[in-house]
């Protein structure tokens, strides 16, 4: 619990702490978090996380209303599972503990979702540049999900 709070929401706190003033110096001020598609639902088994990702909506909705009348937008990306090592090492994790091959966990976590693909770390950034510049300008206090609908989570189906 106490690392898992500490890596996702003091580490976000304590950032926008140091950089808030910076960003008021800024001509097109934005601040974007990054939450998760576990921001929207429970998710059985990671409790920790879960809550924390639910933390930064609320810290990022709560900053939009708080720095808005500075002309400075808050938002939060909420990316699916993204494709790369940190997903990998999650799925082979599960199906140790499920007694289940690689495929059939990563097949369970497509299931849950409606496009049925990973998030690859390039759309993430994009999200952040769409939302960073002046075509996002009038976006604020948003939690946007970027994980191809995910429409429940279970690491069991």
């Amino acid at each position: 619990w106490d690392k898992t709070i500490r890596i996702n929401l003091n580490g976000m706190f304590y950032c926008l702490k140091e950089g808030i003033p910076l960003i008021k110096k800024s001509e097109n001020p934005s601040i974007i978090n990054v939450a998760s598609s576990a921001s929207f639902f429970g998710f059985p088994l990671r409790s920790p996380y879960t809550a924390a990702k639910w933390a930064v909506i609320g810290m990022t909705k709560t900053l939009a209303m708080e720095l808005g009348s500075k002309g400075i937008r808050v938002n939060a990306i909420c990316p699916g599972s993204v494709r790369g090592d940190r997903i990998d090492r999650v799925i082979e994790a599960d199906a140790k503990e499920q007694n289940k091959t690689i495929s059939e966990i990563e097949k369970l976590y497509l299931s849950q979702v409606s496009m049925k693909t990973f998030v690859e770390p390039t759309d993430v950034a994009n999200l952040a540049l769409f939302l960073s510049s002046e075509l996002g300008r009038f976006i604020s206090g948003q939690a946007i999900g970027l994980d191809g609908h995910t429409e429940g989570l279970s690491n069991n189906l």
